[in-house]
């Protein structure tokens, strides 16, 4: 028994960690896209709208959104009427992989504030 609490309360501690891409969000994305009223860019739910509008299925949505935010690009652009009241958001630096957490996160949060 003694030998199993600690496994047990690892396990614990593993699954009560928030996933990735919500810390890697929360840490880096949620400055300029707060969750529902827009400050210096887009609110993360009108993100989240108008990718999952644009593209329905999980796997397009991840690679629409990460591979537009390593190259923001005014004429690829969703949300051009954004870049017009916000400007054009900028090359953050960060890699692919660290994008796809971050947008699957978005895809499949659920938005409630």
């Amino acid at each position: 028994m003694k030998k199993l609490l600690p496994l047990i309360f690892f396990s614990f501690s593993l699954s009560s960690a928030a996933p990735l891409g919500e810390t890697l969000f929360n840490g880096n994305c949620i400055t300029c896209h707060t969750i529902s009223v827009p400050n210096s860019a887009p609110s993360t739910k009108e993100l989240q709208a108008r990718y999952k509008k644009t593209y329905e299925s999980k796997e397009a949505f991840v690679s629409a959104m990460a591979t537009w935010i390593i190259k923001p690009n005014a004429k690829t652009a969703l949300m051009p009427e954004a870049i017009s009241k916000y400007g054009l958001m900028p090359e953050l630096g960060y890699d692919k992989q660290t994008l796809e957490e971050i947008a699957s996160y978005l895809y499949d949060v659920r938005l409630s504030q």
